[in-house]
This record gives structure tokens, C-alpha cells and sequence, in this order.
């Protein structure tokens, strides 16, 4: 039909494919080989963080780059293992194979509800401070975690002071050779990562040599994560062949995809069988805390990529995305995913077009796991505690507290409390500034800024929509201006300019003080008030309800005796006549 719009597609890969550039091929191709070069490396540290086998990091590496190709809207976005999900999992999942890949069909289910039901909005009830506090916080959770495989460290505990404690108290039998490998590695990925950031764009004018050797050194430092672990792994081959090892290998892991079946809904036990139920008890708030974390990280690297490349995404599609992503991914042995900022920046600032460098990131992965694993026994443990640690300490945001501290002070509330609370237990910490943040909240609602003028006529002037905690505010204040004055006025002007909405607390609060008034021989008079807001009240039928269109003509009308909604001299106007009907 001719002028009308064509139906834009319900899968969000047809409306790019079909369209596809010959042009942006080579450009994905380089994308998803650069992210795949720093994919598989961080796989396994990641896995090594969440305290299950090496292979169960690539297993969760690769489900989320095909998946996302068919489904994802922003064309940067990775999905795969992540520091803070490797944290999570390391909580709730107790270091068993098991409960992880249960945790992510379980996380993807939610993930997927939410995104059906259009549910997204709740991680708005995530502030930034509590975001920001938990980064910072499990930033050095994450990093002090792995000081232990620097330090060639056994046995240190989970719990971070009892980390604190027992790394401090045993760092006398540090392995000498774990810790100059790691702190070695640790500077190389250090300098590396100096190196990108302060690398020019080499202009087409300049000598072929010249641009050679700054796209030598890019692709040096984009895959920096894989030419550290490759050099220890040398190293640690060489001294293997000399029949001595003086560094605490990764070990031997097992070859081959993982096998294509849904996720265990028990788990043997030395005692018996642990049932779904039980197990689902063991994970407790895990269940909550996992799926929303996943969404925010997603969704906010998203958003973060999007505005910066001049492209939209849909949330909810996002949340679709992740939550199939993670329920497929049990399927292979996957512990949950989410967005990864560190692989999005690469793909990023590689000229990523599509999300098709996903199919390539993920090939790569799969070629890991069925040739490569061999290999990976070689790898020191020290050189992925030094990739971890590098890809954590960025997360660390120092400049906050002092942001807050110049923009609004009391945001260092909710910031402070998780911060110092995830250093308890990550859960805690989440719960509690949601709940702080929650409870500022709440506390602006039910106390909105009232601005009071005194002269003939006491005006009154909320600074925001009222709300049922916030009518015990409003009565205590008009009284006791109205009642406290040596000579009260004859009235009182509430001007409703910025009131929006009001419920049917509200209305009765209103009425109540609109009768205390006239018992003390005083009259409430409404002005500024919105269609919506007095059509409410209209429809309430207060007694001595009067209102004006304007301050200044309830103020000129003020001498009126008695003021009663049914002498109102407005109440005939055009504007009041429109807003009854």
C-alpha cells in the first residue's frame, strides 16, 4: 500500500542482515579475532575466580557471541564470563560445576521473564552510588582474591578480612617464582595497556613504515591478555623441559566441546541427593542478585556504547537476549554471562559494524576448546591472577567520592554503605544501599520541599507532587503557620503548580484540613491546580473546596465570605467548565 510503513522485523538480526556491507566483512572478521584473542585467556582466569575448573570458562564463552548475533540490538555488546559475575558465582554457586550451570538456566529464566513482562524499569531502582559502590568494592574484593596466585599462596579463604588475615600472616611462604612471574606480568599488561591509551592515530600522509608500526603496536595491546599468558606459558614450558618448575601450573584440562544437555536439577551429595528444591534454598537471594546484576551490567554497557556510537537499543530485546543466552548456555555447561565492558571496548575501538564479530569470537573460543586445551596445562596460575587483576583495577572509580562530595552529599550515604558492606558479603552490600537509596527516596516523597510566604494571605507552595506521606507534612505545616501567627490571616492560598498527581490519602488529608481550618475561623483557598488534580477534586466533593486559575486572582478574591465551592466566581469559567466535563 502505497505511504504506508513496512512491519520492522520481531528478530532483530533481519533488520541489518539483509543490508549487510561486503565492506564490513574484513573490519568484523579483525573485531571478532581481536575480542577472541582476549575472550579465551580471560575465560579461564575468570573461571579460576569463580572457583570452578578452567574449561568451564570457555564453556560460558561462546553461547552468548551466537546468540547475541541473532538477538542483540547494539552491535558492540560481548556477552561472556565477566570479574563481578565470576564473583557472584563464586557466592552463591560454592565452588560446585553443578549449582553454577543451574544458576544460569535459573538466572536466564528470570532474565527472559522480565524482559517479556517489560520489567526492565526495576534496575532503575539501582542508584549510581550503589552501582559505583559495588564496583569499587568488588574491584578490590576481586583483586586481594587473587594476591594468593601471585604470591603462590594455598588454602587462603574466601571471605575477604579472613583473606586479609591469612595472606598477611602466611606471606612468609610465598613461592618466589609465582611472584616475580606474576608482578612481571602485571607490569607487561600495565605498560600494554599505557601504550593504546597514549598511541596517536597514525594519518594516511605518513610513511607506510610509520603506520605499520602503529597498527603492530595496537594489535600488541588489544591483545595484550594473550601474548602475557602465551609468554608465561613459554616460560613455564622451559622450565618444565629442564626438569624443574618453580610455578604453580594451571593443569591438565579436559579436551572437546561440552556435551548438549539440559542442567542437573540435582546433585549428589555424600549423604544422598540434593533436590531441585533444596538446591534452590542453598542459592537463596543468589537468585535475585545474579539476574539483576547481569541486566544492569548489560544493559548499562549498552547504553553506554550505544550513545557514544550514535545508534538506539532496546532494553527489553537486551533483556530477551541475555536471559536466552544464559537458559542455552546451561545447556553446554555454562555458568551465567553477561556483558563484558573490557571485550565491548575492543570490539568497539577494533570498527566492529554488526554483531556478526560475535560468530567469529565464538568460532575461536570452540577451536580453544577441541585443539588448544593441551596447551593451557602450561599456563602459571600467577598470569591469569595478573589478567584478572588488571581487568578489575580500572573498575575502581576513586573520583566518585569526590564528585559526590561537590554535587550532592548525602548521595555518599548509599555509596559508603555498599561499598563497606560488599566487603562483607557482596549480597549484603547490594541489599543494603537499594535500601538506603530506597529509603532517601522515600524520605523526599513524604517530605517535599514547602515554601511558605507570609503577608495578607499565607501562601503555601509544595515543591513537588503530593503523595500519601507526604499529607502529614503539608497539615503540619499549614497549621502551624496559619495557628502560630499573633494575627492569622483571614486565608490561605495552597498553590498546586507543581503538583501533578494526588491519591485518595491526599484527598482526605485535605479534607481534614480544610475543616480544621474553618474550626479556627480560617479558609483554604486552591490555585495553579492541573487538570488532572482537580478533577480529582472536584469529583471528591470537598466542603469549603474554592479554587482560583492564578494566585494573584485568588489573592484579589481573598475578602470572599464564606468560600464554598458552590459560590465560586471561577467555577463557571471556560477553563473550570472544560476541566469538569
Amino acid at each position: 500500500m502505497p505511504g504506508s510503513r513496512c512491519p520492522r522485523p520481531a528478530l532483530p538480526v533481519l533488520r541489518w542482515l539483509p543490508r549487510y556491507s561486503r565492506a564490513w566483512l574484513p573490519l568484523d572478521l579483525l573485531a571478532g579475532l581481536a575480542v577472541g584473542l582476549t575472550a579465551v585467556p580471560q575465560a579461564l582466569a575468570y573461571a579460576e575466580l569463580a572457583g570452578l575448573p578452567l574449561q568451564y570458562g570457555l564453556y560460558s564463552s561462546f553461547m552468548g557471541c551466537f546468540v547475541y548475533f541473532f538477538l542483540g540490538t547494539a552491535k558492540d555488546v560481548t556477552l561472556g564470563p565477566t570479574a563481578i559475575m565470576s564473583l557472584l558465582v563464586s557466592s552463591y554457586a560454592f565452588h560446585d560445576p553443578v549449582y553454577a550451570v543451574l544458576l544460569a538456566f535459573l538466572a536466564g529464566c528470570i532474565q527472559l521473564a522480565m524482559g517479556l513482562l517489560h520489567l526492565g524499569f526495576l534496575l532503575d531502582f539501582i542508584s549510581c552510588p550503589v552501582i559505583k559502590g559495588f564496583t569499587s568494592a568488588a574491584s578490590i574484593t576481586i583483586s586481594f582474591n587473587q594476591i594468593k596466585n601471585i604470591l603462590g599462596l594455598q588454602g587462603i579463604p574466601r571471605q575477604f578480612f579472613l583473606q586479609v588475615y591469612e595472606t598477611l600472616r602466611r606471606i612468609g611462604e610465598t613461592r618466589a617464582g609465582d611472584a616475580v612471574l606474576g608482578l612481571a606480568c602485571l607490569a607487561a599488561l600495565a605498560a600494554l595497556r599505557a601504550m593504546k591509551s597514549h598511541l596517536p592515530r597514525a594519518a594516511s600522509v605518513e610513511p607506510l613504515a610509520a603506520r605499520i608500526s602503529c597498527q603492530i603496536v595496537w594489535i600488541s595491546a588489544t591483545a595484550r591478555n594473550a601474548l602475557v599468558v602465551l609468554f608465561a606459558g613459554l616460560v613455564a614450558y622451559s622450565f618444565e623441559a629442564m626438569g624443574s618448575q618453580p610455578l604453580t601450573l594451571t593443569g591438565s584440562i579436559p579436551r572437546g566441546l561440552p556435551a548438549f544437555h539440559p542442567p542437573h536439577f540435582s546433585t549428589a551429595a555424600p549423604n544422598g541427593t540434593v533436590p531441585f528444591h533444596s538446591m534452590v534454598q542453598d542459592m537463596g537471594v543468589g537468585l535475585a542478585v545474579v539476574p539483576l546484576m547481569g541486566l544492569l551490567e548489560t544493559i548499562a554497557i549498552a547504553k553506554a556504547f550505544a550513545s557514544q556510537n550514535g545508534y538506539r537499543i532496546d532494553p527489553n530485546q537486551e533483556l530477551l537476549a541475555l536471559g536466552i543466552a544464559n537458559i542455552l548456555g546451561s545447556f553446554v555447561s555454562s555458568y551465567p554471562i553477561t556483558g563484558s565492558f573490557g571485550r565491548t571496548a575492543v570490539n568497539a575501538q577494533s570498527g566492529v559494524c554488526t554483531p556478526a564479530g560475535g560468530l567469529v569470537t565464538g568460532a575461536l573460543v570452540l577451536l580453544s576448546l577441541a585443539y588448544l586445551t593441551s596447551l593451557f596445562y602450561y599456563i602459571p596460575k600467577a598470569a591469569l591472577a595478573a589478567v584478572i587483576i588488571s581487568a578489575v583495577v580500572p573498575m575502581f572509580d576513586a573520583g566518585i567520592f569526590r564528585t559526590l562530595w561537590r554535587v550532592k552529599r548525602l548521595d555518599l550515604v548509599p555509596l559508603c554503605v555498599t561499598f563497606l558492606f560488599c566487603f562483607w558479603e557482596v549480597q549484603y552490600g547490594i541489599v543494603a544501599g537499594v535500601l538506603v537509596s530506597g529509603i532517601l527516596l522515600l524520605y523526599s516523597i513524604a517530605r517535599p520541599p514547602i515554601k511558605v510566604s507570609e503577608g495578607d494571605v499565607l501562601l503555601v507552595q509544595p515543591g513537588s507532587s503530593l503523595h500519601f506521606p507526604a499529607i502529614e507534612c503539608l497539615r503540619d505545616t499549614v497549621c502551624s503557620r496559619a495557628l502560630a501567627a499573633a494575627s492569622p490571616p483571614r486565608s490561605i492560598i495552597l498553590d498546586c503548580c507543581h503538583i501533578s498527581s494526588i491519591d485518595y490519602t491526599v484527598v482526605v488529608g485535605l479534607a481534614e484540613l480544610l475543616q480544621e481550618l474553618r474550626k479556627h475561623g480560617l479558609s483554604l483557598a486552591f490555585c495553579g491546580l492541573k487538570g488532572p488534580v482537580l478533577q480529582v477534586l472536584l469529583s471528591a466533593d470537598l466542603e469549603g473546596f474554592q479554587h482560583f486559575p492564578s494566585q494573584e486572582e485568588a489573592e484579589r478574591c481573598r475578602g470572599a465570605e464564606p468560600w464554598d465551592s458552590r459560590t465560586d466566581p471561577f467555577s463557571s469559567t471556560t477553563e473550570s467548565s472544560g476541566l469538569i466535563q
